[in-house]
């Protein structure tokens, strides 16, 4: 007996179905469509309309450095050594052409002193050699700088010279991010792209230092504060504590 042929699906039922589930992931809140993207915004800003960098500095080339010092280590903690440290190199002329045994010794607190001190005193020495002694303010210049990846980038841009060229993603921005849905990556330069893709660009700066202050103060990694977020309500995190 010849086998019956196979039912052919019309492209009106398959549309259908695409319908109905685009329909349900929005019922549900999952994914970052536009309008759970500006109920988040919206909270956001209601929660931290003045968020900036917490990092101390006077200058582009202070928060540069401040930002290099800040891996791996707390904000208030580099906080705690830059004043004096500063102080003492008041310049990237002054850190190029420190002691290298010196320099270690103010940074010691911040962790990984050894290698934050090749990347300051080579980056600075960059900063003096070919950018006349003032931090570049392109993407792919200060990329070219010593212990500069795009994290650091980010900050300088957006903090220093009030440019959008990308999101900054510490482990607080990763965190929250996922939480809320609006990236499903784990690599940081993944993460950005998506968040690049998700929220408006005049949004990126702000954005970013409102998720690192989320993370700091409610949407901690191990306790996060669920009762006292505003965002609780449109999270669908699996770790909610609600």
């Amino acid at each position: 007996m010849p086998a019956k042929p196979l039912r052919k699906t019309s492209p009106k039922s398959t549309r259908g179905r695409s319908a109905k589930t685009a329909a349900e992931r929005s019922a549900t809140g999952r994914g970052p469509n536009r309008a759970r993207v500006a109920a988040i915004l919206e909270r956001l800003d209601a929660a931290y309309p003045a968020a900036t960098c917490a990092l101390k500095h006077r200058n582009p080339f202070q928060l540069l450095i401040a930002t290099i010092l800040s891996a791996q280590c707390t904000d208030e903690r580099v906080n705690m050594v830059t004043p004096a440290l500063f102080e003492k190199y008041p310049n990237p002329n002054a850190f190029a052409y420190a002691s290298p045994a010196e320099l270690q010794q103010e940074i010691r607190p911040t962790g990984f002193f050894r290698n934050k001190t090749k990347s300051i005193m080579g980056a600075s020495r960059k900063i003096v050699e070919e950018f006349q002694g003032e931090v570049p303010q392109t993407m792919e210049q200060l990329l070219t700088l010593p212990g500069v990846a795009r994290k650091t980038a980010n900050v300088v841009l957006g903090t220093a010279f009030g440019q959008a060229d990308g999101v900054v993603v510490d482990t607080h921005v990763q965190r929250v991010a996922r939480r809320l849905d609006l990236t499903k990556n784990t690599e940081p330069k993944k993460i950005e792209l998506d968040l690049m893709a998700t929220i408006p660009r005049d949004k990126w700066i702000l954005f970013a230092h409102q998720l690192i202050w989320h993370g700091r103060r409610v949407c901690q990694a191990r306790n996060p504060k669920c009762i006292e977020c505003n965002l609780e309500k449109i999270c669908y995190s699996k770790d909610k504590r609600v």
